[in-house]
């Protein structure tokens, strides 16, 4: 037996008991006469003591070679620790060792296996699995394993079914990039690795499975951030005989559910808001609704005068920023800046400073007076003591470079507190987007999902007015969860085909079998899905989803723990039917 307990178990009433326990050396203090190591294990840190009055002295020898990170074995008695340690669960006791052995040795790690550590996350990741000894990357995935489980109970007490679908699949033109596994007994064809369970959902809806759930695996070849892995875990939902709203219940249900477990927040208002207000009111359509800086468009108070950069704009808009009158020009002229990077794009930036005794201050006093700038604060909301930012230019450009403009000064006020939880459900999204490259529209979601129904007629004659039956699930800024009510017939699938640019024959090939399903019975269906790995992050406080997975890939879609991707063999590409050109 390796070991009767664990490093983070025995308290002060273990005192007296003998105890075998097994771990890595977290480290060690030699006095000479005395050693004392902390060992410790996934459960915690337990402290030995070897005693050169009570220890043997064998043991006391091979004590004084112990390394960081050396798996050893322990039989001890549980004494009264001396000088006790309130900061760890173990800190009242310590084990005075009788035997020892060494079940493996180790070289001393590239940085310190401490909460603090002081490796990069390069060198971090590339010794991914002395990474997850530390405490906060353990935690992390602890945590994420009591969400899933969390999930699963609420599911199944719903009376979801959780089916496995498959991962070798056919490749499709919509969406991201797909990756692809080249077949090795069908000559020149090849499988995809699936984006989403998609189809496989709805056909299960088509086959009578009425509830559906998956905690899955999906891929995606598309450009990375920290937020984004090439693969990546989705809790996938479907539902038949279900309308838009049964939807919305279930997960927010699941949503309140997961909040109360986990972190023991109760959350009962999930507003509701279309995706045309979200992006006049926020500028995107995942807003952080936890705090205020809500758009003001200043077009009926900004175009009035001979300010030609407002004159010429399709939008005049701003922010009130609360307390920042008290913004130096300096600290003002670095906003200006951050706005007019590439990664903004801003051409420039005005600004009010609403003084406290009722005037206003700004840098195009030349052009407006104390009457235009006063309705400039009413229309953002702005007080005494704030400052007002405008922005200006095309529409979907300005709403965008503001709302990264409002995110970085929430960031930089503290007004994104990770404790605080603001859902919010968006809804009414386009069914379509039009691609200038292109020429032709492309499904917004994807193009499995209902328009609404009575706009149906518009398809023929306006299709970019028409609004999808579609809703997303947004989290503290973040989507955390997004889903339509499907199309279920073969009519409206094969019009949908259509606008999209398919010919009937490039339907049949790529989607054939779903339309073939519709014409047995398809029941009205629809679902959603969670980004796991972005959900788990933000319910432990973060949004990068890097440390809340096992093994991530790096910035450049690398895992470079175990070097991959990699070449292989001219065999295996002669095997697989392929050739690089050298």
């Amino acid at each position: 037996m390796y070991r009767t307990t664990t490093c983070g178990a025995l308290r002060s009433n273990d005192i007296g008991s003998v105890v075998t326990l097994s771990g890595w050396v977290q480290k060690t203090r030699d006095k000479g006469f005395m050693i004392w190591v902390d060992l410790r294990d996934r459960y915690g840190i337990t402290q030995l003591i070897f005693d050169e009055d009570r220890t043997p002295k064998e043991i006391m020898e091979s004590a004084k070679n112990l390394g960081r990170e050396y798996v050893i074995q322990v039989t001890g008695k549980v004494i009264e620790r001396a000088s006790k340690n309130p900061s760890i669960p173990t800190g009242d006791i310590e084990i005075l060792v009788t035997e020892l052995i060494v079940l493996n040795q180790a070289k001393t790690p590239p940085f310190t296996i401490e909460n603090e550590t002081d490796g990069g996350e390069d060198l971090r990741m590339k010794y991914r699995y002395l990474d997850i000894r530390r405490n906060p990357i353990k935690e992390n995935l602890i945590f994420r394993h009591k969400v899933t489980l969390e999930v699963r109970k609420y599911l199944s007490y719903e009376g979801f079914i959780e089916v496995e679908t498959p991962y070798l699949i056919k490749s499709t033109p919509e969406g991201a990039r797909d990756f692809v596994v080249p077949s090795r007994m069908n000559a020149g064809q090849f499988y995809a690795l699936p984006q989403s369970p998609q189809t496989f959902k709805q056909l299960l809806m088509v086959g009578g499975m009425d509830k559906y759930f998956q905690i899955v695996k999906c891929f995606r070849d598309e450009d990375l951030r920290a937020d984004r892995q090439p693969e990546f875990t989705q809790i996938d939902c479907e539902m038949a005989f279900v309308e838009q709203e049964d939807v919305l219940n279930t997960f927010e249900g699941l949503t309140k559910h997961l909040l109360k477990e986990i972190k023991g927040v109760a959350v009962e208002k999930f507003p509701r808001m279309t995706y045309n207000e979200a992006m006049q009111r926020y500028g995107n359509d995942k807003p952080d609704i936890r705090f205020g800086m809500e758009f003001g468009e200043l077009n009926d108070v900004a175009q009035h005068k001979n300010f030609n950069v407002f004159n010429n704009a399709e939008l005049v808009v701003g922010i009130a920023v609360p307390g920042g009158n008290n913004y130096s020009r300096k600290e003002i002229d670095k906003l200006i800046n951050w706005v007019k990077r590439p990664q903004i794009g801003a051409l420039g930036m005005v600004y009010v400073r609403c003084n406290e005794d009722g005037s206003y201050k700004s840098s195009v006093d030349k052009f407006y007076n104390q009457e235009d700038l006063a309705k400039w604060a009413e229309k953002t909301g702005a007080n005494t003591g704030d400052l007002i930012c405008v922005l200006s230019g095309e529409k979907d450009k300005v709403r965008a470079q503001l709302s990264a403009l409002r995110m970085e000064l929430a960031e930089r006020l503290g007004l994104r507190n990770p404790n605080v939880f603001a859902p919010l459900w968006v809804v009414d999204f386009p069914l379509l987007e039009w691609d200038e490259e292109t020429q032709r529209y492309h499904a917004m979601h994807h193009p499995f999902t209902s328009p609404k129904p009575e706009q149906i007629p518009l398809l023929k004659t306006n299709p970019g007015a028409v609004k999808a039956n579609a809703y997303d699930l947004v989290l503290n800024g973040n989507e955390i969860g997004g889903g339509s009510i499907r199309i279920h017939d073969k009519q409206t699938q094969a019009m949908m085909f259509d606008y999209l640019g398919f010919t009937p024959e490039e339907a049949k090939e790529q989607f054939g079998f779903l339309m073939n399903a519709f014409e047995y019975g398809a029941p009205p269906h629809g679902g959603i899905a969670f980004g796991l790995d972005r959900l788990v992050a933000i319910l432990g406080g973060q949004e990068t989803i890097r440390d809340f997975i096992a093994f991530p890939k790096n910035n450049s879609g690398r895992d470079v723990m175990i070097d991959a991707p990699a070449k292989i063999d001219q065999e295996q590409l002669k095997e697989l039917h392929l050739s690089i050109e050298k």
